[in-house]
């Protein structure tokens, strides 16, 4: 991310996302804030994944969320997808 700090009260309602941000750089400050939600070195199923993101973003796409949280390597995965991690603080 650039030196601009991206005010997430744009994209939130409370501790939700409601707002998926278009642009790059909002949309990684909105996934640093999903990955703070998980503990560095714990494990996590698929199923836990969904109910952690589900619980902190209102528009249903958790499907979307997870695979962006490990395509910008917030979290780690198995190649089979049975368990998630976060291996450091982003």
């Amino acid at each position: 991310m650039s030196d601009k700090t991206v005010d997430l009260s744009k994209f939130m309602d409370g501790d939700k996302v409601i707002i998926w941000p278009a642009k790059k750089q909002a949309k990684l400050a909105v996934l640093e804030y999903l990955a703070s939600k998980f503990e560095v070195g714990k494990f996590y199923t698929e199923k836990e994944v969904k109910e952690i993101i589900n619980h902190f973003q209102a528009f249903s796409d958790h499907a979307t969320i997870r695979r962006e949280l490990y395509d910008n390597y917030f979290l780690n995965r198995e190649s089979d997808g049975s368990r998630y991690w976060k291996e450091k603080s982003p």
